[in-house]
């Protein structure tokens, strides 16, 4: 079956293509430090590790998660990425997959794909960049299909004001800096407004930089 969308628009209605070359490579290089494996590892478990059947990764930057994707549960995993900077060490990390893995350079607010294609969506680390985010999840929902499952990990706004405030403060550096970066969305909430049924949050404390981990169903 053809999940491809058409995708016959004009050139003006094309989200515009990304490269950001330091970004990508700074961004390779912290990923891999121990450090932050010891962080991020168990979170990229408990949603690329729970993905099934047919899956779109939205985001997939340098490919992090292709070597969490078990082949007993997923079919396949259709993955996007805006930025070809980071798809170039997406495509050396398809080695890694042991799971048929697609690359397409498209933004979540466009997705080139039919309704209803995918059983499962994995989210990690994604949109506190994306430029339009209420868009981008109502893009997902539309992708996803009935009882389809979002599994999501998000470094998002914090819940003490001070803190958010000071977030807030801080994100012309963070956008500036780190690849256009909105440190303090709240993304659960853009969730719950795009329609779907969260079914399950864990937040994670981390000073200016708390993230979160969600699962949810559309309905």
């Amino acid at each position: 079956m053809n999940h491809k969308r058409d995708t016959t628009t004009t050139q003006q209605e094309r989200p515009s293509q990304i490269f950001h070359p330091r970004f990508a490579a700074f961004y390779e290089r912290y990923a891999r430090l121990g450090s932050e494996r010891r962080i991020t590892d168990p979170l990229r478990e408990v949603t690329a590790g729970q993905a099934y059947g047919v899956v779109l990764e939205v985001g997939v930057g340098t490919g992090l998660n292709f070597s969490w994707y078990h082949p007993e549960r997923v079919v396949r995993v259709e993955a996007v990425e805006p930025d070809s900077a980071m798809l170039a060490y997406a495509r050396e990390r398809l080695r890694q997959a042991g799971v048929p893995i697609s690359l397409t350079q498209a933004s979540v607010e466009a997705l080139p794909f039919t309704d209803a294609s995918f059983d499962s969506v994995v989210v990690t680390l994604v949109f506190c960049s994306v430029e339009d985010s209420a868009q981008g999840m109502q893009e997902i929902r539309r992708v996803l299909k009935p009882q389809g499952t979002l599994f999501l990990f998000e470094h998002v706004r914090s819940q003490s004001a001070w803190v958010a405030r000071l977030q807030d403060a801080l994100v012309p550096l963070t956008t500036r800096l780190f690849g256009n970066c909105h440190w303090n969305r709240d993304t659960a909430r853009t969730v719950q407004e795009a329609g779907f049924d969260i079914t399950h949050v864990r937040r994670l404390k981390g000073g200016l930089d708390p993230h979160i981990v969600l699962q949810a169903l559309r309905p």
